[in-house]
């Protein structure tokens, strides 16, 4: 579903991501964790293709693009549309209801007919549990609320893999429970998901693989229980004994 050769990402002098090599199949949950500043994100945006990478390959489901040389423009859009990404801020339009953030993407974007996009997006709602806040507007929801408006709307675009970078951290912690149950669902259904997060709960119960980074490179990867409670490397091991 996901295959990832040799990534890197510069800014300036900075080099946030050192040549980096993940594969992820269809129905996989990779959770990446690491301290603050260690590529988690800015490798999920150069998945997304938000920020193109210096270099490596990206390949989501059958599109591919080489970035060890320059990527035309329509590639890199079809490569976008392979994925939905979810914020750490809910990024929603402040004008718009619930059912026309949703809608906006399909209709604009893809071209859909705002009929069926009307319905999917119902539907959408439904079943991330604001079947009745349809009608609501941005400043109408709580935080959580907001938060799985935007897992919708990803949704909405039909996308094969999911893409969340860090949704819960912008939240309370008594509305982080409702986020996380949306994404658990997901993930049970059996949609292919990259999540950054410090849930280290979430990470143990829905993940399939969970990488540790650091500095720009993969430090340690495997499942679950063995990155908890046997990690190998001793940057892994400090950084869990902090947060745990």
């Amino acid at each position: 579903m996901i295959s990832i050769k040799g990534l890197k990402k510069q800014f300036d002098d900075l080099e946030v991501l050192k040549g980096m090599d993940i594969e992820v199949r269809k129905g996989q949950v990779i959770v990446l964790i690491g301290p603050s500043g260690s590529g988690k994100t800015t490798f999920l945006r150069c998945l997304n293709a938000l920020e193109i990478p210096n270099g490596g390959e990206i390949t989501i489901g059958d599109i591919g693009a080489n970035f060890n040389g320059k990527v035309p423009k329509q590639k890199l859009l079809k490569l976008r549309r392979q994925t939905g990404m979810v914020f750490q801020s809910y990024n929603l339009f402040p004008h718009m209801t619930a059912l026309e953030n949703v809608m906006e993407g399909p209709i604009t974007v893809q071209k859909r007919s705002k009929s069926e996009v009307c319905e999917k997006a119902k539907a959408l709602l439904e079943k991330v549990g604001l079947g009745d806040k349809i009608d609501y507007y941005p400043f109408q929801l709580s935080g959580g609320q907001q938060q799985r408006v935007g897992i919708a709307r990803a949704l909405a675009i039909e996308p094969k893999v999911m893409l969340f970078d860090e949704p819960t951290s912008a939240l309370d912690p008594e509305l982080v429970g409702e986020v996380l149950k949306v994404m658990k669902d997901l993930a049970e259904e059996g949609m292919t998901m990259v999540v950054v997060t410090h849930e280290m709960r979430f990470a143990k119960e829905a993940a399939d693989e969970v990488i540790f980074m650091d500095g720009g490179h993969i430090v340690e990867r495997g499942d679950p229980m063995t990155i908890f409670e046997n990690p190998q490397n001793d940057r892994t091991r400090k950084f869990l004994s902090l947060i745990q």
